[in-house]
């Protein structure tokens, strides 16, 4: 007997390849069950949240999300049998919704043009129901915690980086992975990645934030996971550089990847130019960005 096969989908989540471009090296998180990097969160999130005794048998898991932690939720929440409310902005790609309601969940959406702290709010209120968990990915250490799984499998395939560039939605994936990094290198560089549209870390709190296109990243606030006197250093992206990096990872790399994974790469390359060894991730699939006509000439 083969004691090594995957007994469920839940057995397949991390350990993720790693590719190489130029002198940085990225995490294939797209290959993760439902295609993100947020299978490893869900994961973190449902296991401990029984462990600890405030998700049982017979409850809700709610979970205010721009799409990929939505369908990751839903996902775990299938195989474990929960019921599970994806509270979202409509304005999220539409094969966002499909996913998540193909593995069972109920979507809430929020105003046309609300944002995810307007979602955030609404998912709060309904939490407040009883036999309800919610799972505050943006607040939640737990994020942290599955991050920091994700840092230890890098160090087992590489060693210790000069720099961990990543954008920042809930900051879980920068800080996890730093956190391990400086035990092996403590000048390692935190480099947060963000929308130029929505710069709230590179600006403050007084730019006005703008539509974007970079799904995932650059909700219009600093999430409380991120403590910024720890960031070295913010590089901004544009949408529309984003889309152009996500093309050329798939024509040029065969990576069909998101738009959060262009931005991470841009960035990356820019910062690669002064340190020697940089990892980022590639957060999701471009699968689920085809309504946007992403890979469109």
């Amino acid at each position: 007997m083969n004691n090594n096969l995957n007994w469920t989908v839940l057995d397949a989540i991390g350990n993720t390849p790693l590719i190489k471009i130029k002198n940085v090296y990225a995490k294939l998180e797209s290959v993760n069950p439902s295609g993100s990097i947020k299978d490893r969160v869900a994961k973190e999130v449902i296991f401990s949240a029984e462990k600890e005794g405030s998700l049982k048998q017979g409850y809700t898991i709610v979970e205010a999300s721009s799409g990929n932690t939505g369908i990751s939720l839903s996902m775990v929440a299938a195989i474990k049998g929960y019921k599970m409310i994806v509270v979202m902005p409509q304005n999220m790609s539409k094969e966002r919704k499909q996913m998540m309601k193909a593995f069972g969940a109920k979507i809430v959406l929020s105003l046309k043009s609300g944002s995810l702290q307007e979602a955030i709010r609404k998912a709060e209120e309904i939490a407040k129901k009883p036999k309800m968990f919610l799972a505050r990915q943006f607040s939640n250490p737990n994020n942290i915690f599955a991050h920091e799984k994700t840092g230890k499998e890098i160090i087992n395939e590489i060693g210790p980086v000069d720099a961990v560039v990543a954008g920042v939605g809930t900051g879980g994936t920068l800080i996890g992975i730093t956190n391990v990094m400086k035990n092996f290198n403590p000048s390692v560089k935190q480099i947060a990645v963000e929308p130029e549209e929505a710069a709230v870390m590179f600006g403050g709190s007084d730019i006005r934030i703008k539509q974007h296109k970079i799904q995932g990243i650059g909700d219009g606030f600093i999430p409380k996971l991120i403590d910024m006197d720890k960031v070295d250093e913010v590089i901004t992206v544009g949408s529309e550089e984003a889309i152009q990096m996500a093309k050329k990872l798939s024509r040029k790399y065969g990576l069909l990847v998101g738009i959060s994974s262009g931005a991470n790469m841009l960035a990356a390359l820019k910062v690669a130019k002064k340190y020697n060894r940089v990892v980022t991730v590639l957060p999701d699939r471009g699968e689920r960005y085809l309504s946007m006509n992403l890979f469109k000439n």
